[in-house]
């Protein structure tokens, strides 16, 4: 089972390269689940930053200053579980108060990470539909007087997940948005040994703490919930997005370097004289001499599945649709061919785009015209990105499957 699940994911990877183009590496020459040696990512996908040298440093710097000073949020500034927008907020690449359309979350996380205009499009038009006004714009953090809705803290196991790398399982501890600061000394300690100039946080590392992690999960949260949408989708970005975007970008390193000391600015974490650690959610920073993505090599959708895929065939449980009935080591699973009437199987998952397709029809199931609606007006790149993945037809998602999980239908 695994090894057909590792070759279907080969050849979906071999094919992939015809939608991004950038990617002219033959890709079925690497062999899924080995590690490209000496690859600073930790990750069999190439980075066309890395392959094609790209690095440019006066379109990548990031400021943080002047304009784009750090400004700690005031009482009735949104901040939530996400440290790339709080850091964005904290910085005025998004409006401080933590509330934002549209349009200002794609051009702010192009601005500071090179992120696609398509998934940046796909991802804030979701945050407007599942957290937001349905119309344009939501909050970062939790409700705000500034908008309708209840923002990403509000949107558990709609958008924001359990098993995060640094935030808490919402019906574990009680909220979803601080920063476990055990969970951060965790994720850091796996370079104990290491000096900061050589420290690299990269996707080899974040894939085994996602593993440690969703496990945590299952052993001490009754409540655990893996969703089609929030736990397929938004947990591995959760940490996919930490190397991709906040690894700094340089000559030597045009994929990037997520050392310590880049990591605890955008997490927002001090590092006391006795080795403790503090600080956490709302101190998030921009690096100093920080550098994005570099353009031409943005994180797209079609970049984005890749990783996905690679993901799944390290760590085939991250697929698992379920979660733990009421108690804690109770996870169980849910078939995917009856969830989705016979469209999708394990096995066609892992073949072509349609782990994301899948993915995407949960998120937007019940509102599909408003989504698709407000991806045509707002973000055509997001919808132009979407139609070129030729998503099968799937007309309804047997969610009554997944009633027997008390995460999934437990209210905040």
């Amino acid at each position: 089972m695994k090894y057909q699940a590792q070759l279907a994911i080969a050849v979906t990877l071999a094919q992939c390269v015809t939608a991004f183009p950038a990617m002219n590496i033959p890709l079925e020459a690497i062999p899924i689940n080995k590690r490209q040696p000496g690859s600073i990512s930790g990750n069999d996908v190439p980075d066309p930053a890395s392959t094609l040298h790209l690095f440019d440093p006066k379109l990548q710097y990031v400021s943080n200053t002047g304009k784009y000073a750090w400004v700690a949020p005031g009482p009735d500034d949104a901040r939530g579980p996400c440290p790339g927008l709080n850091a964005m907020a904290n910085h005025g690449y998004l409006p401080h108060n933590g509330v934002a359309t549209i349009p200002e979350f794609i051009q702010g996380t192009f601005d500071v990470f090179g992120m696609g205009v398509d998934l940046a499009g796909f991802l804030a038009v979701l945050g407007a539909a599942l957290d937001g006004d349905l119309i344009s714009s939501w909050s970062i953090g939790g409700p705000n007087p500034a908008v309708i809705g209840n923002g990403l803290i509000g949107s558990h196991n709609k958008y924001e997940s359990d098993a995060s790398p640094m935030r808490p399982d919402l019906f574990e501890y009680g909220n979803n948005y601080e920063v476990r600061l055990e969970q951060f000394q965790a994720f850091y300690d796996m370079q104990k040994d290491v000096s900061n100039a050589d420290s690299n946080y990269n996707l080899e590392l974040l894939q085994e703490f996602r593993s440690q992690r969703f496990d945590q999960s299952i052993q001490n949260n009754p409540y655990f919930f893996n969703g089609p949408f929030s736990g397929v989708a938004v947990q591995p970005a959760a940490y996919t997005f930490i190397y991709r975007f906040m690894g700094n970008k340089s000559a030597e390193h045009p994929e990037g370097q997520l050392t310590k000391e880049v990591l605890k600015s955008f997490f927002g974490v001090t590092e006391n004289s006795d080795g403790s650690l503090s600080g956490g959610e709302g101190q998030e920073r921009i690096p100093d001499n920080w550098y994005k993505r570099a353009v031409g090599a943005e994180y797209t959708i079609p970049f984005f599945i890749l990783d996905l895929l690679q993901e799944a065939g390290v760590y085939p449980k991250f697929l698992d649709i379920g979660g733990n009935t009421g108690t804690t080591n109770t996870f169980t699973g849910v078939d995917v061919t009856n969830l989705t009437g016979g469209v999708y199987n394990t096995q066609s998952l892992l073949q072509g785009n349609n782990l994301f397709c899948f993915a995407y029809q949960f998120a937007q199931q019940g509102q599909v015209d408003l989504v698709d609606s407000l991806l045509e007006t707002l973000a055509p790149d997001a919808a132009n990105a979407i139609l070129a993945l030729g998503c099968p037809q799937l007309d309804k998602i047997n969610t009554d499957m997944l009633e027997q999980f008390p995460g999934y239908t437990k209210k905040q």
